[in-house]
This record gives structure tokens, C-alpha cells and sequence, in this order.
């Protein structure tokens, strides 16, 4: 029996429909550090990584280590854990006792004047709060681009109104690697190119010292 032209229609709609999928599997690589291609940064970045509860598995086990609390610290601030873990991987690689060279201190590397007298700097949940209360400021005057966050929070919350050619090399650095690692959380994927080469050019060290201080096998 012949359908109507409209019941063709229809059916060939919903077979259409069905035969749709927006789901992408991403393969894993069982071996760090490992090279996948990362999906443009801009297209990203928004203060919603791809789980709330847990961190992306791009993370260095140094940064792992700290999984359950990045997820409790950020959430207290309504920061993306991933973005947390994003900071905390340029900053310190998870080494609590990081201490920089222009003051910087702790797992979020935070500056002196951000923390209370009767601070304890180094104290880990301290370090990440007054870290990430600074993070989510910055990620307010970004307007949530989670990439000018990066740089306020780098370069001082004044630099996001600011042309990008005004931005110290330093910062200009911390966005290029911090904004797709960000990224690559974001996505789902399983690690990140941008920030294996972040770890080749400046993790190795930082990421030993703080494997041995904490005492991973």
C-alpha cells in the first residue's frame, strides 16, 4: 500500500533524526605523556567543564592527588574544579610548599597581601581559598571567559580591560598553555597536548619536586 506524501515525509524525517548521533568517543591513551589533538581553545571556554564532581583525567597525578578537594574548594567559590585544577597545574603542579621567586606561595601560588594575619599561607585549604576567591573575581570582570580569567589572575584583574598587546610575556604565556589545557578538560578528552608540551617546557621539575613532597610512588 502506498503512504500519503506527507506520511513519507514524516517517516523519513524520523529516520533521519534516529540515524543522528552528537556524541563523539574520544580514545584513550594509557601512556603520559601522550599526544592528542585539542579542540580550538576559544570555542570552549565558559565556566562549565565537562564534569562538576570530578576532575578531567589530563591532570598530572601530582594535581590528582588534590582531585576531592580542588572539586569542595572550587565549588565553595562556584568555579569550575577544572578550572581550579587548570591554575594549580601552571602554578605549583600540587606542590603545597611551591614558593616562587617573586613571593608567590602554595598550591595556588598566592601573593602575600592576599592573605589574612592570622593566615597559615601554606596550609593547603587556606592557600586555595584565597587563590580561588581571586580566581573568581577575575572570572566576574571577565564577563565568565574563562580565558581573560587566566590572565587576570595572572597578570592582576586590571589587565582583562586591557588590549592583549599590553599583556607581560609572562601572561601572555600563562594563557597560551592555560587556556586549551583548560580546554582539553572541558572537553572530556582523555590528555591534552598543550599541556604535555606545558610539562616538557615547564613542568618536569616543578611536577618531580611535588611528586616527591607528597610522597607518590
Amino acid at each position: 500500500m502506498l503512504l500519503p506524501p506527507l506520511a513519507v515525509l514524516l517517516v523519513g524525517g524520523l529516520l533521519a533524526l534516529f540515524a543522528y548521533s552528537p556524541f563523539v568517543t574520544v580514545g584513550a591513551s594509557p601512556n603520559y605523556p601522550a599526544i592528542v589533538s585539542s579542540p580550538p581553545a576559544d570555542s570552549l571556554l565558559s565556566n562549565s567543564g565537562y564534569a562538576q564532581n570530578k576532575l578531567s583525567p589530563i591532570f598530572t597525578a601530582e594535581v590528582q592527588y588534590w582531585g576531592n578537594q580542588i572539586v569542595t574548594w572550587a565549588a565553595e567559590y562556584g568555579v569550575d574544579p577544572n578550572l581550579a585544577a587548570t591554575v594549580m597545574q601552571i602554578e605549583s603542579c600540587g606542590h603545597p610548599r611551591a614558593r616562587s621567586s617573586a613571593g608567590a606561595m602554595g598550591l595556588f601560588q598566592v601573593m602575600p597581601f592576599h592573605f589574612a594575619a592570622t593566615d597559615s599561607p601554606y596550609d593547603p585549604a587556606t592557600n586555595a581559598r584565597r587563590g580561588l576567591a581571586y580566581l573568581a573575581r577575575s572570572l566576574a570582570s571577565a564577563g565568565g571567559d574563562a580565558r581573560l580569567a587566566l590572565a587576570g589572575y595572572n597578570g592582576g584583574i586590571g589587565v582583562i580591560a586591557r588590549g592583549e598587546w599590553s599583556w607581560s610575556a609572562q601572561t601572555m604565556r600563562y594563557v597560551r598553555y592555560g587556556a586549551p589545557i583548560y580546554a582539553d578538560a572541558s572537553a572530556g578528552l582523555e590528555s591534552s597536548e598543550a599541556l604535555n608540551e606545558w610539562y616538557l617546557n615547564y613542568g618536569v621539575s616543578l611536577c618531580r619536586q611535588a611528586h616527591e613532597y607528597i610522597g607518590l610512588p
